[in-house]
């Protein structure tokens, strides 16, 4: 099966620490470099998302605006 253009699957270990590594072709799409910080958002039913490090003040206006 094709996968859709721009759309990416990983899998990752939790480590004993609760670390994850993420894929080095998810850090060279994404652009990330060590030392970057990245935010993960949670919803109980939606699961976990770490979304792009560019659209952090997007994300915050938006949650912060209400």
């Amino acid at each position: 099966m094709k996968k859709p253009e721009g759309k990416y699957a990983w899998t990752v270990t939790v480590g004993t620490k609760g670390q994850i590594v993420l894929p080095k072709e998810a850090r060279e799409v994404f652009g990330i470099e060590p030392g970057d910080t990245l935010i993960i958002l949670g919803d109980e039913t939606k699961g976990l998302a770490i979304p792009p490090k560019n659209k952090f003040s997007e994300l915050f206006g938006q949650i912060f605006s209400k």
